[in-house]
């Protein structure tokens, strides 16, 4: 595992049915391949979160923080980051 963090990885195990019906992986290092292929990242604060999502196009400007961090896509991370996955 080189491009995200263990800790990364198992929240997006444990919390991916918030963006997908199924599971997309089992496994870490079936994880970490899955957010390889579609380009996951990770950023250090929900204003990167923000500038993410309007950088991408989307309308974010009406959301506060609290929808922002519930949004399907965002992954809170326990050291304070937060993992961005577009399903």
């Amino acid at each position: 595992m080189n491009g995200y963090s263990e800790e990364c990885l198992n929240v997006f195990l444990r919390d991916q049915g918030k963006l997908f019906d199924e599971p997309v992986a089992e496994t870490p290092e079936e994880a970490e391949a899955f957010l390889e292929d579609c380009m996951a990242v990770v950023v250090d604060s929900l204003r990167e979160v923000r500038e993410y999502f309007e950088e991408s196009g989307a309308d974010v400007e009406h959301m506060s923080d609290e929808e922002l961090e519930d949004a399907s896509e965002v992954f809170a991370l326990p050291d304070g980051k937060y993992l961005i996955v577009e399903g």
